[in-house]
């Protein structure tokens, strides 16, 4: 039985954020991976399974949901066990995806045990099975996508911060590239064949594109400038641990690779820089015109910048006595 066709990634409209972290993912896997996060009807299936067009022949897994960890991780070949008398391994979800893409839809949906393991081993690149009467260790290097819908529920932050970068996708495209999507997506279901003919050159282009940085990456350096310019960027956000500065650091390499460049400069640094930290930031750094707008006319801090009165106190407002107090209400949630 074939593979469906799938849709190319080089004719998706719009989300040049997302297929760019897909591309850096591509061109230095060991950067983590992409958490994807957006409403139900925005492609992140369609995009994550482009990913695997530019990792050359390697597989697409899905992880059904409802998973249990013996389908993720594998267990004992109950076949050979009862019929052969032998403790033989029946391989998982981990190592059909070696040296492919593991996809995960809606992963905080999953048990935060499953998610951990998931991680542990996507980090490491190898499984380890002690179960069953098996004693059993295999390769499973692939790239992690998950995707998942805020909506319906967070991970938690130690969970958020093992994927490598985090892409937050538009729920509300404007009616020109809407109208253009769903042309898109009609000559495809009308003649999936001709439609990727259609984009055979910009898609080979895309893919050749990824193997040349692939093959630039070792030779550009994880310099000690790129390394203090990301550094100081994260202790001044908040982030927890290191796991940020040095994804950051390998995704701007990526970068670099990604332009053509020998180098990492400033400008890649500032290109992932909402990748890495979007999902790990505790610190919002105030901007320059933000702390104007707090500031009296003589460039004194208002009270509540100088830490003095209560946080979130609003101001005085003018009460008339015997007169009824109107109270407004407070804004709902969505």
């Amino acid at each position: 039985m074939s593979e469906p066709v799938q849709f190319p990634l080089a004719a998706v409209v719009g989300a040049d954020e997302l297929k760019l972290a897909l591309c850096l993912t591509a061109i230095d896997p060991k950067i983590g991976g992409v958490l994807i996060e957006g409403p139900r009807g925005m492609a992140k299936s369609t995009l994550a399974r482009g990913l695997a067009d530019l990792l050359g022949d390697g597989p697409f897994v899905t992880l059904p949901l409802g998973a249990t960890e013996e389908r993720l991780v594998g267990t004992l070949d109950l076949d050979a066990a009862l019929g052969q008398g032998q403790a033989r391994f029946a391989p998982g979800v981990l190592a059909q995806a070696d040296g492919g893409v593991l996809y995960v839809d809606e992963v905080n949906l999953l048990p935060d045990p499953l998610v951990d393991l998931l991680l542990d081993v996507a980090a490491s690149g190898t499984n380890r099975i002690e179960r069953d009467g098996i004693s059993h260790r295999h390769a499973a290097r692939f790239v992690l996508i998950g995707t998942m819908n805020p909506e319906e529920g967070e991970l938690r932050p130690q969970l958020l911060d093992r994927f490598g970068l985090n892409v937050a996708l538009d729920g509300l495209p404007a009616p020109a590239a809407r109208q253009q999507i769903i042309r898109r997506r009609l000559a495809f279901d009308s003649d999936p064949q001709a439609f990727c003919a259609q984009w055979a050159a910009e898609q080979a282009a895309l893919r050749e594109r990824c193997n040349t940085a692939r093959e630039r990456l070792p030779a550009i350096a994880l310099d000690d400038q790129a390394l203090g310019w990301i550094t100081e960027r994260c202790f001044a956000a908040g982030v927890d641990g290191l796991r940020a500065d040095l994804v950051w650091l390998r995704a701007a390499r990526a970068h670099a690779a990604w332009r053509g460049h020998s180098a990492i400069e400033e400008a890649d640094v500032e290109a992932v820089a909402e990748f890495a930290l979007r999902h790990r930031r505790r610190v919002e750094t105030p901007q320059p015109e933000q702390f104007c707008a707090n500031t009296d006319r003589q460039g004194q801090a208002s009270d509540s910048q100088r830490g003095q009165g209560d946080w979130g106190a609003l101001p005085a407002q003018p009460v008339v006595s015997g007169a009824r107090r109107e109270v407004p209400n407070w804004a709902k949630k969505p």
